[in-house]
């Protein structure tokens, strides 16, 4: 396998967290290639090799405007990364940086997937006690048409499969009521297009409280809606773990009730936890590019290159590329 390609620069505390997960997933022998500094090279690995390095100058920041960054700064990290996986010199990318400038960079440099209307950005939102819905798009597309999200559906249909080993997700249509008829005019249009669809296992409208439950394997909607979605269930989730910490100490005679419980919240917590996803897979592009969240530990980039390494494994672009062209939408 070809290595995988890190941005080391991309994060809100990089390049720490990202050398650290790197280093760690080398240890456990997935290849891997740097972007970043000169000065990067010759840092050493935990089992005392060294880390290949693609040099690149410049940084994209978090604040930058993402088109005109990857216009403007051409021997940034996210860059070339993307041009690493359109030239073969790397498998896949991953980047903890700028997610609009991520996105761009894989856009312009790899490509597009023939057919492919728009790319969308599908999310793992954690189930408890069952397998993540795949949402998407989660903020590559603001502004959609209907039969873009037929296509997010084939997408994620195929990354459902390949990522959660699920048979035949189930795809549903993110709406304001699970009627037929439910919605403005592009949630209506949209459903005839998914119900026709042969290609898609469509069970059709689905609610904001089905996103975390086990109704729905891959729930489809804009990008404006689905990132809206996603920050307000991170959001949630962190606040109301938050609070529930803070009632384990908040007396002391609650303190062995909250160590005794431990146990069973710890895997839960670790569910729920961004972190176990590594991050959200653009689907659409010709190459696999995942985008983990900017503030990801060591652990978070390590899950991220396994989810790489697993893409690229399974061949999950070219399956992709045959569930699009099979539609022809």
């Amino acid at each position: 396998m070809l290595p995988v390609a890190v941005d080391a620069m991309g994060g809100d505390d990089a390049p720490g967290p990202i050398l650290a997960g790197s280093h760690e997933a080398a240890a456990a022998g997935v290849p891997i290639v740097l972007v970043g500094p000169s000065d990067l090279a010759g840092r050493d690995t935990a089992d005392g090799g060294q880390l290949a390095l693609i040099e690149a100058s410049e940084v994209i920041g978090m604040h930058d405007d993402p088109a005109q960054g990857v216009r403007r700064k051409k021997d940034s990290t996210l860059v070339r990364a993307a041009e690493a996986v359109r030239d073969g010199q790397a498998s896949a990318m991953i980047s903890a940086g700028n997610t609009g400038a991520t996105m761009a960079a894989a856009l312009l440099r790899m490509g597009r997937i023939k057919g492919v209307k728009r790319p969308a950005i599908a999310t793992p939102i954690p189930v408890p006690g069952s397998t993540p819905t795949v949402l998407l798009d989660a903020g590559a597309n603001a502004e959609v048409q209907a039969e873009w999200l037929v296509q997010f559906g084939l997408m994620g249909s195929v990354y459902a499969r390949h990522r959660f080993g699920m048979d035949k997700p189930r795809v549903g249509l993110l709406n304001i009521g699970e009627e037929p008829g439910k919605g403005d005019t592009l949630r209506k249009e949209a459903f005839e297009l998914l119900a026709a669809s042969p290609s898609l296992n469509f069970i059709g409208n689905v609610e904001g409280r089905d996103v975390m439950s086990d109704n729905v394997d891959v729930c489809v909607t804009d990008g404006f809606t689905g990132n809206v979605v996603l920050k307000t269930l991170e959001g949630a989730m962190k606040r109301v773990i938050g609070a529930l910490m803070d009632a384990f100490v908040a007396e002391d005679h609650y303190k062995p009730h909250a160590e005794a419980l431990m146990p069973s919240l710890v895997p839960l917590y670790e569910s729920l936890s961004p972190d176990t996803y590594g991050g959200a897979t653009l689907l659409g592009v010709d190459g696999v590019c995942i985008i983990a969240h900017g503030s990801s530990s060591p652990t978070a980039i390590v899950n991220g290159i396994d989810v790489a390494r697993a893409m690229v494994d399974q061949e999950m672009v070219a399956e992709i590329s045959d569930a699009i062209a099979a539609a022809a939408i």
